[in-house]
């Protein structure tokens, strides 16, 4: 995950210490918590991984305005599928990826922001800033490679095994 998606998902923004990153990432765990919010586990495993990303940093990140808004853009779009039988989502890096049964749910998913990447045969939400440089070149298994690849284990529900990095 890089620096600025990670400070993003935390909220955090200027001058940042890993104390900050702790106490962001508590906040964070408070608010995503799988006991009180129906996307939980997936928003979890996306703090787990910025969390990862940043504990030890320390310097200045700026974020431009409008950016802090991604965790709850994807909270809210996560937990509109969340309960969608035959999905299998997939988190790599601030990405989520969605495979498995999507034909019959497509208009639901691009409701709720998700793009469909041809080329992968999957759908992904994604920080609207995002700036790509590979264009899509990528596999899906090059991304996993780069940026590990986690599947919440929901309850009555099969997911893919973590195969984090």
């Amino acid at each position: 995950m890089k620096i600025t998606d990670a400070a993003n998902i935390l909220g955090l923004s200027g001058a940042i210490t890993p104390e900050q990153v702790k106490q962001a990432f508590r906040e964070a765990a408070k608010k995503y918590h799988p006991d009180i919010n129906p996307a939980g586990a997936e928003m979890m495993k996306v703090v787990n991984v910025a969390f990862d990303t940043l504990k030890d940093y320390t310097g200045t990140i700026e974020i431009e305005q409008g950016d802090n808004e991604y965790p709850e853009a994807l909270n809210d779009a996560l937990t509109a599928i969340i309960s969608l039988a035959g999905l299998i989502i997939e988190i790599c890096g601030a990405w989520v990826w969605v495979t498995g049964d999507t034909y019959k749910h497509k208009a639901i998913l691009k409701d709720n922001g998700f793009k469909y990447a041809s080329k992968k045969k999957a759908w992904h939400f994604r920080p609207e800033n995002w700036k790509s440089s590979s264009r899509g070149q990528a596999s899906m298994d090059e991304i996993r490679g780069k940026y590990g690849s986690t599947s919440p284990v929901m309850k009555g529900r099969n997911c893919l095994i973590d195969r984090r990095t």
